[in-house]
């Protein structure tokens, strides 16, 4: 039996955690927070917008994956690397002593608290990397972790060594939690770490699992729409998107800001016609801010391009005595210098992307 867990500004490069699987701010750089996964080539053209809004991208790839991105998409993968544009990951080194305690902790509560009591049975269980689950950090620790979880079915015995078969409850859970911890381990290494993804799915996790009634934050949950705010530039060549970015990001990452600083102020209102008065109220500043935002770089471009929207979701709450997640969390100040009296709030949360068409639709990927 492993060690029980606990229970109970300077400058940074701001880090977009781009991530397919869970919301985090490293892109899974830019919740963000973990692992993108590439599947076929020009799948990560995606980066090439979401740098107007970010210093630069991260993916967060097991050791086992290594190279993976550059063999799906060479051609951009390989500049952005080399400009240092793109970071790639290591769970076993990203993930370190401090990430795989509070994990623990927050997992072994939720167990305590009867969250995952109750689960409907499932006939596959999905996998997670060990190293997610912080075995290259404190091994005896991630054991621990995973026995606990075996004992309620919840968990069972890995099949190919590098993973552990998880309800798959239990696997987004994690994967939520780990997205927001990114942004402490950003802290302790200058990044200031966002989480942010394109799977509307992954945003669907998150939201689910802060809305759970055991969860503190599960009076303020908040999803705020995507919003056309600039274009898409996958077809773009790179050296054009960099002059974009030179000249145009500023005024997206003010745009997101906005974002961040709204959700905080939706999250803290308990009264739902409260939270409607202030949508009428604000949203027409963010779309202001974000046409201007797609009408400048339209501009510099020359050429008619799709759209590429974004939103946010998340909650907020109070921080208190005894709330694991909020003291894990607390640290990223969410609201600081964002909103007033935002003091003592703490929030989860990850951007939302997405291509649009001219008239404001998803596009087909």
């Amino acid at each position: 039996m492993g060690r029980r867990p606990r229970t109970g500004r300077d400058r940074y490069t701001r880090v977009g955690c781009g991530c397919r699987n869970l919301p985090c701010s490293l892109r899974d750089s830019a919740g963000g927070s973990t692992a993108k996964s590439y599947g076929s080539a020009g799948e990560g053209d995606w980066i090439k917008s979401l740098l107007l809004f970010f210093d630069d991208v991260a993916i967060l790839l097991p050791g086992y994956m290594r190279g993976r991105h550059r063999d799906a998409d060479p051609s951009l993968a390989r500049p952005l690397e080399d400009r240092g544009l793109l970071r790639v990951l290591e769970p076993n080194e990203w993930i370190d002593a401090e990430v795989a305690e509070r994990l623990a902790e927050i997992v072994v509560e939720l167990l305590a608290e009867g969250v995952f009591d109750g689960l409907p049975e499932v006939r596959y269980f999905a996998e997670l990397s060990r190293s997610r689950m912080g075995y290259g950090a404190d091994f005896e620790l991630a054991e621990f972790l995973v026995d606990e979880l075996r004992q309620r079915g919840l968990a069972r015995e890995s099949e190919d060594g590098v993973s552990i078969p998880l309800h798959p409850v239990v696997r987004t859970t994690i994967l939520v939690i780990l997205g927001q911890l990114a942004g402490g381990v950003g802290q302790r290494r200058g990044m200031a770490v966002h989480p942010a993804t394109d799977r509307p799915e992954a945003a669907t996790d998150l939201l689910d699992a802060l809305s759970r009634e055991s969860m503190p934050s599960c009076e303020g949950v908040v999803r705020l729409d995507l919003e056309p705010v600039t274009l898409d530039l996958s077809t773009v060549p790179l050296e054009e998107v960099l002059q974009l970015r030179q000249d145009f990001r500023e005024a997206h990452k003010a745009y997101m800001r906005s974002l961040r600083g709204f959700l905080v102020e939706l999250g803290r209102l308990g009264d739902p016609a409260e939270r409607e008065a202030m949508l009428l109220e604000r949203s027409q500043e963010i779309a202001d801010l974000a046409h201007d935002n797609r009408r400048s770089v339209g501009r510099s471009v020359g050429k008619s391009l799709a759209s590429w929207s974004m939103g946010i979701a998340g909650g907020v709450w109070s921080a208190a005595a005894g709330d694991l997640l909020g003291a894990a969390v607390g640290a990223l100040g969410l609201g600081t210098g964002l909103v007033p009296g935002s003091a003592g709030t703490v929030g989860a949360y990850s951007y939302l992307f997405a291509v649009t068409s001219a008239f404001g639709r998803r596009a087909e990927r």
